[in-house]
């Protein structure tokens, strides 16, 4: 998995920014959610895990299609042509996780989560 994340996305992650997130079930309109990139934790296969208190419409979504889309974007790294900023579009496979080391891991961390979401990247592009 680390093999589809840039030392750039890797360099953004220490930073603070918002991760939007949309899926899509069955219905032909996405549904749009978010996290904080501070609230991810970089596992060591590449995974990315995140808090989830809500998550009920993205949680009846992936149970139908596992596939979203995650942009993040923080100003303190610089893109393309060093443009002051930068972004990516990160297609990942999810699961909404309520055991398990990977589980405890965010729980510990944010007490207040009812699942920790787990995103299994499957493609990386920098749009900024």
């Amino acid at each position: 998995m680390f093999e589809i994340l840039t030392d750039k996305f890797l360099e953004l992650l220490k930073y603070e920014g918002e991760v939007a997130l949309t899926s899509w079930g069955s219905e032909a309109s996405p549904h749009a959610t978010g996290t904080w990139i501070s609230y991810l934790t970089l596992t060591k296969n590449g995974y990315l895990l995140a808090p989830a208190a809500g998550f009920k419409h993205f949680e009846a979504d992936i149970a139908i299609n596992d596939t979203v889309l995650a942009l993040l974007a923080v100003r303190e790294v610089s893109g393309f042509n060093d443009y002051p900023g930068i972004g990516f579009r990160l297609t990942a496979r999810a699961k909404l996780l309520s055991k398990g080391s990977d589980y405890e891991l965010v729980k510990d961390k944010y007490p207040w989560c009812r699942q920790a979401l787990e995103l299994r990247p499957m493609e990386l592009e920098q749009l900024l």
